[in-house]
């Protein structure tokens, strides 16, 4: 899992103590900005909010006397009013400043960017001078633990990729050692650049070798009723319907159109999934010059 990184206000950015390929610690400090101007808020906020607080309890102590007074007749109901009014008003205005100062204190804090999480910077994207707005991306980070391999499956396979299958797993750069894994997720749509869909496969108990950014090979194990014969397309021809393919009598060298049923039209050929048999010779080239009956040579006979 990855994240972008960034501040939540903005400043001019004094230090990055971490760079691309870092290891790092739930808390560690990954960059600072300068704290002067957040300092400076923090203190004002402080101050205003004492000036509220003397604000409150003069107020308070008016309405004390004044309730006092109207006890006893010396004033009217509309000047205890205006007093109750005074304090309501003082009792808001503390409540607002205090509320103000804590977003200062918490944003003078947040001149500090730490690390939520174990993990790896993957990439950094501000130097030390930079002025930077909140939320902008400082760093990428990835989380340490579960690791993932990201396949690009073209459309006419997607359909073998099911969540919660089990798959194998080797780097390329120890293709001997051979690790579970489970496919995770299936994008749900194509990336618009490419035109293929994000498989994401989840590496079980990964090895110490397996780091970040490394190139595997993933192997998906094949349908159990898989009986895919792979054909090259010039082979299929049209019957009624259906799809067909000629097939040599090795005996006679006579060819006679069967029909079959098509699996999948892949970028390296067709799948057929039923029709033909171990042994079968097909015609993969003039297809459409054949009729019934025909005797041809074929590769074997040569």
């Amino acid at each position: 899992y990855e994240a972008d990184v960034g501040f939540r206000v903005g400043g001019k950015l004094v230090a990055r103590p971490v760079d691309a390929g870092a290891r790092v610690k739930r808390g560690q400090v990954l960059a600072r900005l300068d704290p002067e101007d957040a300092r400076l808020a923090a203190t004002a906020a402080g101050a205003q909010m004492a000036s509220a607080e003397g604000d409150f309890a003069l107020a308070r102590s008016e309405l004390d006397r004044y309730a006092d007074l109207l006890a006893k007749k010396f004033i009217s109901q509309s000047a205890f009013d205006a007093k109750q009014n005074a304090f309501n008003v003082a009792r808001a205005r503390v409540e607002q400043t205090r509320a103000q100062t804590a977003i200062s204190t918490n944003q003078a804090q947040y001149t500090t960017l730490v690390a939520d999480a174990d993990g790896v910077v993957v990439s950094v994207s501000a130097e030390a001078g930079q002025v930077v707005a909140a939320g902008q991306p400082i760093l990428k980070l990835a989380r340490a633990g579960e690791k993932e391999v990201l396949v690009n499956a073209p459309e006419s396979r997607l359909d073998r990729f099911k969540v919660g299958h089990a798959v194998a797993i080797t780097l390329w750069s120890d293709p001997g050692s051979l690790f579970a894994g489970r496919i995770r997720e299936v994008a749900g749509g194509a990336d618009p650049v490419t035109r293929t869909y994000a498989v994401r496969v989840t590496v079980l108990n990964p090895p110490a070798q397996a780091q970040l950014g490394m190139t595997a090979n993933v192997i998906f194990a094949s349908t159990p009723d898989s009986t895919l014969v792979l054909l090259p397309l010039s082979a299929l021809v049209r019957e009624g319907d259906s799809a067909a393919v000629w097939v040599v009598d090795t005996g006679t060298h006579q060819v006679k159109m069967r029909r079959v049923t098509v699996g999948q039209f892949r970028e390296d050929g067709v799948t057929i999934t039923t029709g033909l048999h171990p042994g079968d010779v097909v015609v993969t080239a003039g297809v459409h010059k054949l009729r019934e009956n025909q005797q041809v040579r074929h590769a074997a006979a040569l």
